[in-house]
């Protein structure tokens, strides 16, 4: 592909037969969760991403903190336990309970909390604004929104 790192969603059986490929290219490969928790071959749950990282030192965490609230997780509490394998977020707002994707600041994911540790620990993880909400105008306004939503929780 010509580069040195990919984010993926998958499966953990997929990841399996991804391990040579990423090895022989030195390619890192950051999985991508979601929430359904009752497919244990999804990456939803902690382990799911712990079993994949035990698969090759190539394998690393995009860390989808909505997705993560949705499927009944704490995002701040594994980012801090997990930092050193986490590669990137995306940061959107979800209800509890694979709940619906909500403007930020009206759903349960601790958007505020999470860019705060970010900044507080001086983790090098960028934060990608995901705008996956039904918004009430167009993408560029609704963008805008989540991105003063977050430097409003840095002022």
């Amino acid at each position: 592909l010509g580069v040195n790192l990919i984010t993926a969603s998958s499966t953990v059986t997929s990841a399996k037969r991804v391990v040579p490929f990423a090895e022989k290219h030195s390619m890192t490969v950051a999985y991508h969760g979601h929430d359904d928790i009752a497919d244990s071959n999804q990456f939803a749950k902690p382990e799911a991403f712990a079993a994949a990282m035990a698969m090759s030192k190539r394998f690393q965490v995009n860390l989808d903190i909505g997705h993560f609230v949705a499927a009944g997780y704490d995002p701040v509490q594994y980012i801090e336990a997990n930092h050193e394998h986490i590669l990137v977020l995306h940061i959107k707002d979800r209800k509890k309970n694979r709940g619906a994707n909500v403007p930020w600041g009206q759903g349960d994911t601790p958007i505020k909390q999470v860019l705060q540790l970010l900044r507080d620990k001086k983790y090098r993880i960028p934060a990608l604004v995901e705008y996956e909400y039904p918004g009430t105008a167009d993408s560029l306004t609704e963008v805008k929104k989540c991105f003063q939503y977050a430097k409003d929780a840095l002022a």
